[in-house]
């Protein structure tokens, strides 16, 4: 099994960093949120009264809750140059935020516009609320909308989320496009920045068909093609350490892909009952054209069950994802530091990235040191070093600190590092390199703790 993994040549050289398009990215969402709040000013001529202010600020929201419903399922589409450039950490941040603002501006929009319109009409809020539900063209459909993505809200929160299963929270947030479907038609009804505004309509339009467009093509199309092209099965599930096991899945033509190490797809295993959930592991070799392996840790439900699975069962695969790769590389000198189940991209990369490398393995006891006798095999042939921390006699576990590294690594504010593990042992780590003196430039991680 390792045998199979192992390179006989040695890895390449050549380092070529890529800039990250974040800032750029960042800087056009901003833009559009900018041009939005001039479409509301070119709109309006004076506000008078408190039915009028309170009006004039409900519009505004509601524009910045329609463009940020676009930036929100626009961030959900998987595009390559997010997920695989920026990070499919950062992006699952800004898209945690988007849904924050976008909640936000909706309530906003929701109580400014009611308590605006009553004031208008001298009416009760209660009784301007029905009139609006029940009278006004569209407004049953934004209602239903505004429900559906107040319940996605409530669900992201992180005590709700932690007490509900994967799966519900997944088909509750696939409801997140029904929920735009149906207030985009109230937008253009009752939005008076579009009566009469040609342009402003055709830029709405512009902007959301070419939101579902990305949709339809990176989150259906796309791996509908990838999977007719390549035909992934499982070939067969090893035991690497306790509650580790690693899946070889084979398939064709896969060097066309274009995966790299240290990325990952997002699997779902048509069997064992687990074909309702996708999930994303990270490749823990260098990806083969006819096989790639994953290796899991079973920490829920649906990573168990992963140790049951047949060869032959047939794998659904989206991706490749993440930017956990080479191209990060600023220097010929990399640290890599794994905790835990954090091995499974490291040891892809700790094969692969060029230059000198040390890997630095964080695990309880010797037994949890999963793909180990592949580590020091590969540590044998390309003179690496492998480092391991391990739980003392009594149970201890040892810290690592900013002492301890630069003992461990001489010259280590002149290393790219690379970190993987969980969120608390990523961030007390992470703060100790930077205690270190290690720009936060060459500190390469993902997290998806939002």
């Amino acid at each position: 099994m390792t045998t199979m993994y192992q390179r006989r040549t040695a890895p390449p050289v050549r380092l070529a960093a890529r800039s990250s398009p974040a800032g750029p990215v960042l800087v056009l969402l901003w833009a559009g949120a900018a041009a939005v709040i001039a479409l509301w000013w070119r709109n309006t001529g004076s506000v008078v009264g408190t039915a009028g202010w309170l009006s004039g600020a409900g519009r505004i929201a509601g524009l910045l809750s329609g463009y940020a419903c676009a930036v929100l399922v626009g961030l959900m589409a998987r595009v390559p140059l997010l997920e695989r450039r920026i990070g499919s950490d950062r992006v699952a941040r800004w898209h945690a935020m988007a849904g924050r603002y976008t909640i936000c501006l909706l309530i906003a929009h929701v109580v400014l516009i009611l308590a605006g319109y009553a004031a208008q009409d001298h009416a009760s809020l209660w009784h301007e609320t029905t009139t609006v539900i029940l009278d006004y063209p569209e407004m049953l459909k934004a209602t239903a909308g505004t429900v559906i993505l107040l319940a996605v809200g409530i669900t992201s929160v992180r005590a709700v989320r932690r007490r509900t299963s994967h799966e519900f929270w997944y088909y509750v947030h696939l409801l997140t496009y029904a929920a735009v479907f149906l207030g985009f038609g109230h937008q253009l009804a009752l939005g008076q920045d579009f009566s009469g505004d040609a342009a402003a309509t055709a830029a709405w339009y512009v902007l959301y068909l070419g939101v579902a467009a990305l949709v339809v093509w990176f989150r259906i199309l796309a791996p509908v093609r990838l999977n007719l092209r390549h035909r992934l099965s499982v070939q067969s599930v090893h035991k690497e350490a306790p509650g580790v096991y690693s899946v070889v899945v084979r398939g064709h033509r896969l060097d066309r892909l274009g995966a790299l190490p240290g990325q990952f797809f997002r699997w779902r295993f048509l069997g064992a009952g687990l074909a309702r959930t996708s999930t994303p592991y990270s490749l823990s070799a260098p990806p083969r054209p006819d096989r790639m392996r994953i290796t899991v840790k079973a920490l829920g439900d649906h990573s168990a069950a992963v140790a049951g699975l047949r060869p032959g069962t047939r794998v659904w695969a989206e991706g490749p994802y993440g930017s956990l790769t080479a191209d990060r590389g600023t220097t010929h000198k990399s640290l890599l530091i794994a905790g835990g189940v954090g091995i499974t991209p490291l040891r892809a990369l700790f094969e692969t990235l060029p230059g000198e490398v040390t890997l630095l393995y964080r695990a309880r006891t010797t037994e949890d040191l999963a793909l180990g006798g592949e580590l020091e095999a590969v540590a044998r042939w390309r003179g690496a070093r492998v480092l391991y921390a391990l739980n003392g006699p009594d149970g201890q576990r040892p810290i690592v600190t900013a002492r301890s590294l630069r003992a461990a690594v001489p010259d280590l504010s002149g290393h790219d590092v690379y970190l993987c593990g969980p969120h608390g042992f990523a961030r007390d780590v992470y703060e100790a390199l930077r205690t270190a003196g290690v720009p936060d430039r060459r500190i390469h991680h993902e997290s998806f703790e939002l």
